[in-house]
């Protein structure tokens, strides 16, 4: 591949071992006494239309974050969501599979597999339990310079609903190169020798609660007015330059009453610098949303907005910020405003797979960082937790990122969704604190408290905010891979909505690199 720019419970189980296992293989098969291969990664966008049951379509658009194990086999994650048609707020979550054989120069064979879990808008029936699977066959074409563009045929069905579809599709990936370093062991002490430090490309990781302030005259799908929306999320920012920037957001309502609402943006922006600690920064951005009752066509949302950034630390600020979003094929529309805490980094800036000297690296700081494939059960601890079928249990897959700030201490965030249990809709997006403390050389226990956003599904969370604690064990299988076992509980804060979890977790340990 060329690289020109500088989620069946058995089928999922084993691609999520799969993804977690990758970037560990490849850095081992990498990682030298001389410093490190950057893997190959890419960002994927796909356009497809789904034809539903009663000559009803879809239109979906997928994005996907695929590392390279090899020249051919890449894995890693994904989301699809509605943005043509009537189903807006339709979307799912989950891990991503795929098998290539280059054919010429420029052109890339390719047979796909996505399993996820989701649903949304009134589609109890048609996605069932929220199981999602998708095959897919292609062919792509690279370019020298503008990334990699791409056409075939997927298959896509919801084993416990009805959908059953085949269709074309087309795509684009953006390739580009990361540099991770398998498990948490330090980089070697260089004593000797010089090398030119790698450059360091700036990142944002921000928390964010927006405000929607919803026109009276705008209804929702049941002819009421929506009054205010409270939303809570993360966004992830690169920079391109020293102004432009790309940037990605995942929101989940947590106040008002639209629960179950949720929206994933991409776009990007200029930010112009007014001081050594004040920013004006402009964006625009675009994807799925919908869901709690929000009338937004086939889900495609528009956002636009305008925020000022205030140093507050030297890699930490403020922001505040002012827009609108609508959706060009509903009536919903709001103005938003939002507080951001955001931490500003440096990952190195590596544009091809050449071996990375450590000397090079003597400028970063090493991160010790885990991912967990998450599946989690919920059992009813209130009759009421549910406005149907409460004697079923709720099954949900997804992703949790770990980031250790101390040796036994790290900051969380997980998004899941519903596969089975006749909760197909349901989705929840948590942040919080956990700690980690060894029993002996394999065996851990750890502990953590979350909060955030969940609905859908017929669960009966309120506004949507909940909160959710968990106790684990754990088995060390490898320096970087771990078994996890938790028992926890999560409940609503303004809601009936109650229920005892029990969680299983694979997990992959590895180590980031931030500029000093």
């Amino acid at each position: 591949m060329k690289h020109s720019f500088s989620s069946q419970l058995p089928t999922y189980a084993y691609l999520c071992a799969a993804c977690l296992c990758a970037p560990a293989m490849a850095q081992d098969n990498n990682a030298t006494a001389v410093g490190l291969s950057p893997t190959p990664t890419s960002w994927r966008l796909t356009s497809e239309t789904l034809r539903l049951p009663g000559s009803e379509t879809m239109g979906l658009i997928g994005g996907d974050l695929l590392f390279d194990l090899n020249e051919h086999l890449r894995l890693g994650v994904g989301s699809y969501g509605a943005v043509r048609g009537a189903r807006g707020g339709f979307i799912t979550l989950g891990m991503a599979g795929e098998v290539q054989q280059r054919l010429s120069s420029s052109w890339i064979s390719h047979a796909g597999l996505y399993v996820g879990a989701g649903g949304g808008r009134s589609s109890n029936t048609l996605a069932g339990g929220g199981l999602m699977l998708r095959s897919d066959l292609g062919l792509s074409y690279e370019t020298a310079g503008y990334g990699n563009f791409g056409f075939g045929v997927s298959h896509v069905s919801f084993p416990s609903g009805v959908i059953r579809s085949t269709q074309p599709y087309i795509q684009y990936e953006f390739p580009f190169y990361s540099l991770i370093h398998s498990g948490w062991s330090p980089a070697p002490a260089i004593d000797s020798g010089q090398a030119q430090s790698l450059p360091a490309n700036r990142q944002e990781f921000s928390l964010v609660t927006r405000a929607y302030t919803i026109p009276s005259t705008v209804l929702d799908t049941n002819n009421q007015p929506y009054g205010r929306m409270q939303l809570m999320g993360v966004q992830w920012l690169t920079a391109i330059n020293e102004h432009w920037f790309m940037q990605l957001e995942a929101e989940g309502a947590m106040g008002g009453k639209s629960n179950g609402y949720m929206q994933i943006l991409a776009g990007g922006g200029y930010r112009l610098a007014l001081s050594n600690s004040t920013a004006l920064k402009v964006h625009a951005a675009a994807g799925p949303a919908g869901g709690g009752g929000v009338d937004d066509g086939g889900g495609l949302l528009l956002d636009a907005g305008l925020a000022v950034q205030q140093q507050i630390t030297r890699n930490n600020a403020l922001e505040f910020s002012l827009g609108e979003v609508r959706a060009p094929s509903g009536n919903f529309k709001a103005r938003s405003l939002a507080l951001q805490l955001t931490h500003q980094f440096g990952t190195p800036g590596v544009s091809s797979s050449d071996i990375v000297s450590w000397r090079a690296l003597d400028n970063f700081d090493t991160e010790h960082l885990r991912v967990r494939a998450v599946s989690q059960t919920y059992f009813k601890a209130n009759p009421q937790w549910r406005s149907s079928d409460p004697q079923l249990s709720v099954s949900n897959l997804g992703v949790q990122l770990d980031y250790f700030v101390a040796p036994h201490w790290y900051v969380t965030g997980q998004g899941l969704a519903a596969y089975s249990g006749k909760a197909g809709a349901y989705m929840t997006g948590l942040v919080g604190a956990g700690t980690q403390w060894p029993v002996t050389q394999r065996w851990f226990v750890e502990g953590e408290m979350l909060v955030g956003a969940a609905g859908g599904g017929g669960l009966a969370v309120g506004g949507g905010l909940v909160g959710q604690a968990n106790v684990g064990i754990g088995y060390q299988l490898s320096k970087p891979l771990a078994l996890l076992v938790t028992a926890g509980d999560i409940a609503a804060a303004r809601g009936p909505f109650k229920a005892y979890v029990a969680g299983l977790a694979l997990t992959y340990q590895f180590t980031g690199f931030a500029a000093k």
